[in-house]
């Protein structure tokens, strides 16, 4: 059995979706195929979910704007039964719209995961009825049945316990070869909804594959596999072939967007791989990402964070930074859910970078001001370069003004600003 994952690029249009079918068509074998929310519909969601909060109105606009992409989608897609598909997908917006109308908890997490969870729910209604329509039989799931978290909305903890009793039994391929479901999403066992972290449809694969004891995972993306560096912004890029475990965990904690941080850890438990390939291509060879202990030789690796914001901490009565006064510090960022991407230390300063963010940072500087000055730089980057060269590091940082940088045999990692800025 393999797990497909697809993202949100590769199901942005007809033709994407027509592509998955062809891709599907080559793998005679049993399969659960996990697929993202379509193209900006993540980002779409959010807006509406902002507008609503802030008693806007006009967030129903925004929902028929998106009604109107997929239903464009839909049109491409099928050449009868459009009303019946499209009725599908309108009980889902309705549902969105039931939501705003009924709810009273206003807490901003709570809320996104019922808004923005609709994305891959309407995603996965359109392409499992696509399947079904050009003979590619399979079965649509609601993974929230079937994977559980706890309530921590926007980061759900996984029950593994619960979760494989519950998908063992769903995913029996007794009576289906191809089961169809949602990345990014779970369920409590309360009912209400959660979502694992911004770009979790990989770790919803890696989950699944963890559970059901899968042979593999193929990450299917624009690229033909994982990069030493982001092509939009990094020229002469290249292709790994190969990557570790340990390596892959090294660049998606660094921020590469090639693979959610979580996925590695539930596929590295269980030894099974990981592929990247490209949609586009998809009998290229891709990426194999897979548990090896065998040194390898890798070209520098470029990872840049923007729109990060570096913060100085120092105590009021300048007393030292010393143990009681790190973890007060870190069970304040805790609290709020602020996440450090680097930290730098001194004896009366502490200093961290993180992304800018106004839901959970804005709380966090609060509560830091009552006992510390707080300083902090905006509008910087962050630059991590695994299995560097001095050329490199030159040529990268030539025309930035460096406020931290941090240094290792195999990584450095500068947080920048550019010049002119």
């Amino acid at each position: 059995m393999k797990v497909f994952k697809f993202g949100g690029a590769s199901v942005s249009s007809a033709e994407g979706v027509r592509n998955l079918a062809e891709v599907v068509k080559r793998y005679n074998q049993n399969l659960v195929i996990v697929v993202s929310a379509m193209g900006k519909t993540t980002n779409a969601l959010e807006v509406v979910l902002a507008k609503y909060l802030e008693k806007d109105n006009s967030y129903t606009q925004n929902l028929d704007q998106l009604r109107n992409y997929h239903v464009n989608i839909l049109s491409n897609l099928f050449q009868s039964n459009i009303e019946e598909q499209t009725q599908k997908i309108d009980l889902l917006f309705g549902e969105i719209e039931n939501f705003i109308k009924s709810n009273k908890n206003t807490d901003y997490n709570y809320c996104y995961d019922q808004i923005v969870s609709y994305g891959e729910l309407i995603s996965t209604t359109i392409v499992s009825e696509y399947l079904n329509s050009v003979e590619i039989k399979n079965r649509w799931i609601d993974i929230r049945t079937c994977v559980k978290s706890d309530a921590t909305y926007r980061e759900g903890n996984i029950d593994y316990k619960r979760s494989d009793e519950l998908s063992k039994a769903t995913f029996s391929f007794t009576n289906n070869r191809i089961y169809l479901t949602q990345g990014f999403i779970a369920g409590t066992l309360f009912g209400t909804t959660t979502t694992l972290g911004r770009e979790g449809s990989d770790y919803t694969a890696a989950i699944m594959a963890n559970l059901l004891n899968a042979e593999d995972v193929t990450i299917w993306k624009d690229v033909e596999g994982v990069l030493n560096a982001d092509p939009k912004i990094f020229k002469n890029t290249c292709k790994l072939d190969f990557v570790s475990y340990k390596e892959a965990i090294e660049l998606s904690y660094c921020g590469a967007q090639i693979i959610h941080p979580k996925t590695i850890k539930p596929l590295q438990n269980k030894r099974i791989p990981l592929y990247v390939k490209s949609f586009l291509r998809s009998e290229a060879d891709g990426t194999k990402i897979l548990d090896s202990n065998e040194s390898h030789q890798y070209p520098p690796i470029l990872i840049l964070r923007r729109n990060q914001r570096l913060i100085s901490l120092t105590p009021r009565d300048f007393s030292f930074v010393i143990e009681d006064c790190l973890s007060q510090i870190f069970a304040l960022l805790y609290k709020h859910r602020v996440k450090v991407n680097m930290i730098q230390t001194s004896a009366i300063s502490f200093s961290f970078c993180v992304d800018e963010e106004k839901h959970f940072l804005p709380a966090a500087i609060d509560d830091l001001q009552k006992d510390f000055e707080v300083l902090y730089n905006e509008d910087a980057e962050m630059l991590t370069v695994r299995h560097y060269t001095e050329e490199v590091i030159k040529e990268q940082t030539s025309d930035r003004k460096i406020y931290v940088k941090q240094e290792t045999r195999s990584t450095v990692r500068i947080v920048m600003k550019r010049s002119e800025q």
